[in-house]
């Protein structure tokens, strides 16, 4: 139960957060930087405390406590995975949205 647990917790954080990122990049595309900047912010700190239980996951596998593959801990690792991805792709636009904006 407490794997399950963990394994929500992931996909539940992982998926604010990926909402948030491309929230952020909406608003620099309004060119409204302050607030995507804000946001984005945001969602990078929920990112970490997504990161650190997988994080958490892994060192308990590396101390010797087996932990079995699963449909759902496949989907946890695919939302956290996606939203690392969509954190580097959000900043990548919003700097564009700020260069064309300061052009």
């Amino acid at each position: 139960m407490e794997l399950q647990n963990a394994l929500i917790e992931i996909i539940s954080i992982s998926g604010e957060v990926k909402k948030k990122f491309l929230k952020a990049v909406k608003y620099a595309k309004n060119n409204e930087f302050e607030q995507a900047e804000e946001i984005f912010n945001e969602a990078e700190d929920q990112l970490i405390k997504a990161h650190l239980k997988q994080t958490e996951l892994i060192k308990q596998e590396a101390n010797g406590d087996k932990i079995e593959g699963s449909l759902m801990l496949t989907h946890a690792q695919d939302h956290l995975m996606t939203a690392i991805l969509l954190k580097d792709m959000a900043q990548e636009f919003i700097d564009l949205y700020d260069r064309f904006e300061s052009e």
